[in-house]
């Protein structure tokens, strides 16, 4: 059972370090809000509908992170830092995954909008990744910084480079 809309947000809060102030938090928030609020039966989703879009376009526009509500985000998901985060709308992200500046997560062809990133538990993404395609990068993998990944990446493995090169680490 997924717990209710002040539980996640309070677990997001406790995620983000307790700080409320965080553009992230506020991003993650209005994303459960939104997610929330089409449970809710109609006529008082209109007004939801409203609020969640100026919230959402607050986020877009004065923090730079654009993470839409039909983004499928796990628990604990952290965005480091503000400024030039966009998910696309079909994109997954599992379980505390943790997302810095300037990441992309989108589709490759505007034919195939929904071929989006999955991200298992546990990725990091570095400052200016960017993964397209429905690509997986699978559980405890990292991308490094600027990194652009256009093919899976495997468990527990590193992604550097432009284009992305794929290394396995070490389990010690």
């Amino acid at each position: 059972m997924t717990p209710g809309l002040w539980a996640q947000i309070r677990e997001d809060w406790v995620a983000h370090g307790r700080d409320w102030t965080r553009p992230g938090f506020r991003a993650v928030a209005v994303h459960r809000f939104g997610v929330w609020r089409m449970r809710v039966r109609q006529p008082l989703r209109a007004p939801l509908s409203l609020l969640y879009r100026v919230l959402f376009r607050h986020c877009r526009n004065v923090y730079g992170i654009e993470l839409p509500y039909s983004v499928q985000l796990g628990r604990g998901v952290v965005i480091e830092h503000q400024g030039g985060v966009v998910v696309h709308g079909a994109t997954v992200i599992g379980d505390r995954c943790i997302l810095r500046q300037n990441c992309t997560l989108g589709i490759r062809r505007m034919d195939a909008l929904a071929d989006a990133p999955i991200l298992e538990e546990g990725v990091q993404l570095g400052a200016g990744a960017v993964v397209l395609g429905r690509i997986r990068l699978g559980r405890g993998a990292m991308v490094g910084a600027n990194a652009v990944v256009m093919q899976d990446v495997p468990a527990g493995a590193l992604a550097t480079g432009v284009p992305a090169t794929i290394r396995l680490r070490d389990a010690g």
